[in-house]
């Protein structure tokens, strides 16, 4: 269900790896939610690093809300980048879980290529 990878970069460094290879796979990010400074504003300290990066193929997203618009409740896809001992993690949810779970209708082969591109991403960033 989620896709988890290990990296002995810091997260910063990750995060910039990630950055270049979401522009390389043709998605680009459309958010970051720092959740340790979402937290730490509230008076709640986190104390790891931990970033969650929304995540967005313009002409993927097009042909899943073409085929059903409750989609939109799953888009777009998630990247977080989090920090732990001699390094970072990078986890998501594989997108072909997710459109099992919603149980929407769509392109059947949209997740898996979606899910392809995403894990390549993690992979590269790492």
């Amino acid at each position: 269900m989620t896709y988890t990878k290990h990296s002995s970069r810091s997260p910063e460094e990750v995060e910039t790896r990630l950055t270049a290879a979401v522009a390389a796979h043709k998605f680009g990010i459309l958010h970051i939610h720092d959740l340790r400074q979402t937290l730490d504003s509230k008076g709640i300290q986190l104390g790891s690093e931990c970033k969650v990066y929304d995540v967005c193929n313009p002409q993927a997203a097009y042909k899943a809300l073409h085929g059903d618009m409750r989609l939109s409740a799953i888009l777009p896809c998630r990247i977080s980048i989090f920090s732990a001992e001699a390094g970072s993690v990078i986890a998501t949810v594989k997108p072909t879980s997710l459109f099992q779970a919603a149980d929407l209708q769509g392109d059947p082969s949209l997740p898996a290529e979606v899910e392809r591109e995403l894990l390549a991403i993690i992979d590269e960033a790492a």
